[in-house]
């Protein structure tokens, strides 16, 4: 089967869904109309599916013409919180923005399953689908599985794809591949430094969770700088502290707030386990009391050197093999895929295909952030092609 003729019978249908899927994004766990409308499609193209998460997920399924093996293929759903400023005739209507390629995402999931249910006859086993909720927070891949959704039958395999302008070495038009560590794990922290206040002339009288707080800041950093091996990066950073009302008031409490960002799960316990020691260790000679609550959340995403390998080579077949982009490095950003790859063996790419507006192409998470619709197509057809690779 030509994948690409087949997928681009059908373009103007996907850019159609994503273009329906831009006006209405919703947040988190609640995507009522998301949810609506994807039903709607996959009803339309025949495709069964379940909901799980009170609804807030869909599970397609798609049952070849013989027994054999499933595949997973995934799309997060869900938007951000943030007002658009793209210009776009199809501009989202509800004060949210699909403004990380979401919508894209779900849409081009949708192009894939019609071509593999109009061809369900040719596969050797099974497809899901898995239309997330939650991926930007608090999460919707582990509930998804908590839930049962590799299981039933049991997914031996698992593809997702992130469009948009994730890597700077990939042209538009490319797809990145990564063996093994492509993305941080996501964790996050609040330390809560307690100490006494005082009037700011009389510091003498005060412990002062300012300065307590200034050097545990420093002392963090050095985990970055003196204990972790330099071929193995981790990003400590606090983006929030609070402390204080007043310029000559020492306050009582201060809660700063972060994230931890590691390569794997070794160096990311060590570094929580060290992050403890510190922050008590420095509270403790500085006379102060000092809390750490650590939350382990994504981990980092690890694809399988073999599955991999298998869709490069089914990558060839639906473009030229120059596009194909092998990443050096992985990227500190995360994604909660990385639970399914847990799981199943499997393999995250990145399609590049930012949109420019006004001549400048604009960063994910920014009310300027857009997509170009052209190359949707190459994300279904390669979601297809390793499934009929993997299935026939």
């Amino acid at each position: 089967m030509d994948v690409v003729k087949k997928v681009k019978e059908i373009e103007d249908q996907i850019i159609g869904w994503r273009r329906d899927l831009h006006r209405i994004p919703e947040i988190g766990f609640e995507l009522p109309r998301t949810t609506a409308y994807v039903k709607k499609v996959l009803d339309e193209i025949g495709v069964e599916y379940e909901e799980l998460l009170d609804g807030s997920a869909l599970v397609g399924f798609i049952k070849g013409g013989q027994k054999g093996r499933t595949i997973a293929l995934r799309a997060d759903m869900d938007g951000l919180p943030m007002k658009e400023d793209t210009g776009l005739s199809f501009s989202s209507e509800t004060g949210n923005m699909h403004a990380c390629g979401h919508d894209g995402h779900t849409a081009m999931l949708l192009g894939a399953a019609k071509v593999l249910q109009d061809n369900s006859e040719l596969l050797k086993g099974n497809v899901k689908l898995f239309f997330q909720p939650a991926e930007e927070s608090p999460g919707g891949a582990l509930p998804m599985i908590e839930a049962g959704v590799m299981e039933n039958p049991k997914v031996d395999a698992v593809i997702g794809l992130h469009n948009g302008n994730l890597h700077r070495d990939l042209p538009s038009g490319t797809i990145g591949v990564k063996y093994g560590p492509m993305m941080a794990s996501a964790d996050r922290f609040t330390i809560k430094v307690k100490g006494r206040g005082s009037h700011g002339a009389y510091p003498e009288d005060s412990v002062d969770p300012i300065v307590v707080s200034a050097q545990i800041i420093t002392a963090l950093q050095t985990l970055v700088s003196r204990e972790t091996p330099a071929i193995d990066p981790v990003v400590v950073t606090i983006g929030q502290i609070n402390g204080g009302q007043s310029m000559n008031i020492i306050p009582e409490e201060v809660v700063m707030k972060g994230t931890v960002r590691t390569f794997n799960n070794e160096t990311r316990k060590k570094t929580a386990r060290r992050m403890e020691e510190l922050v008590q260790g420095i509270a403790l000679a500085m006379r102060a009391k000092a809390e750490l609550d650590y939350e382990f959340k994504y981990p980092p995403l690890i694809n399988s050197d073999d599955f991999t390998d298998f869709f490069i080579e089914s990558a060839k077949k639906v473009m030229q093999e120059d596009r194909i982009i092998h990443l050096k490095d992985p990227v500190m950003g995360a994604e909660d895929m990385s639970y399914f790859l847990e799981k199943a063996p499997g393999t995250y790419i990145f399609l590049s295909n930012p949109r420019p507006i006004d001549g400048e192409v604009f960063p994910h998470h920014n009310q300027k952030f857009d997509l170009d619709e052209s190359l949707f197509y190459l994300g279904s057809s390669l979601f297809v092609q390793t499934v009929l690779d993997y299935l026939v």
